[in-house]
């Protein structure tokens, strides 16, 4: 089944099914791997493919995309999946793609850089102080 995400949040994407129904795919359920930010993988407003797994009494319905797709792996810099079928329906622009690298680049860079500078005056700092 197909359906577009109209919301992101820290712990899942609301996806609103064919009909006008709006379930709610966990983070657990985006991808097969690790998933720190949904928006590394989709933005509001992607086509993706779902699979329903719970619908409960009192209408919440629970979905998946990585089961959505047999054999479904996605990658963050590749939008297709292990047999070749794209996960997402409406690929993302060039423009995004170099956005989205450009800040996992920046972020990383920063984090070594923080790594690297709590090496260097931890223990230099302590012994120069007595």
């Amino acid at each position: 089944m197909e359906g577009v995400i109209t919301g992101i949040t820290k712990f899942g994407a609301f996806v609103e099914l064919p009909g006008g129904t709006t379930g709610l795919v966990h983070i657990s359920e985006i991808a097969d791997e690790y998933v720190k930010d949904i928006n590394e993988f989709f933005k509001k407003a992607d086509k993706v493919k779902v699979k329903v797994l719970t619908v409960e009494n009192n209408g919440k319905v629970g979905l998946s995309i990585r089961q959505a797709v047999e054999g479904f792996t996605p990658h963050k810099k590749s939008a297709k999946t292990g047999r070749g079928k794209p996960a997402v329906v409406n690929k993302a622009s060039f423009e995004d793609k170099m956005n989205r690298f450009l800040k996992e680049s920046d972020e990383r860079l920063l984090d070594l850089k923080r790594n690297t500078e709590s090496k260097r005056g931890g223990r230099g700092s302590f012994r120069e102080a007595f």
